[in-house]
């Protein structure tokens, strides 16, 4: 399969909403999905993403990424999602996408290259091992939602 890797234009935001909504259904969490393609206009200096795009121009695969920065080691890459469409898993796009990531962080100088994934999707956990990725076990997410903010 041929397939490409560029990075995303505003023209590919209604795709890589509609991959972030079907990931959150994966993830048993389709209600938290609050963006929209207008709030991803406003914010796209907030974030980039590379798109992975068939032959046929369809997008296929996302890695949505954004710069951070972590008090213990300076400036950091964060990959936010990273999704290929099920009929094009298991061809290597997952991979290459993250191979773009990496390459980014390293262009960048980022000190770290950090991502979540959910427990029980070993799949990606597998993936993740396969690369060199050290899985934490140890640490905790908090979050407070848009109106927690705003009640606060």
């Amino acid at each position: 399969m041929n397939y490409s890797i560029r990075l995303s234009t505003e023209e590919d935001y209604p795709q890589i909403l509609a991959f972030i909504k079907e990931l959150a259904l994966f993830e048993k969490a389709p209600d938290k999905v609050l963006n929209t393609v207008e709030f991803m206009k406003q914010e796209k200096h907030l974030f980039g993403c590379y798109v992975a795009v068939s032959e046929t121009e369809e997008i296929i695969g996302i890695a949505l990424y954004f710069f951070a920065y972590f008090t213990w080691v300076g400036k950091s890459l964060y990959l936010d999602d990273l999704y290929v469409t099920p009929e094009y898993r298991n061809m290597g796009i997952g991979n290459e996408l993250l191979n773009h990531i990496f390459k980014l962080a390293k262009d960048e100088n980022c000190r770290r290259l950090r991502w979540q994934v959910i427990n029980w999707n070993t799949k990606a956990i597998e993936l993740y091992k396969k690369v060199g990725a050290t899985i934490d076990e140890e640490w905790t997410n908090c979050d407070f939602d848009y109106e927690q903010i705003k009640k606060f």
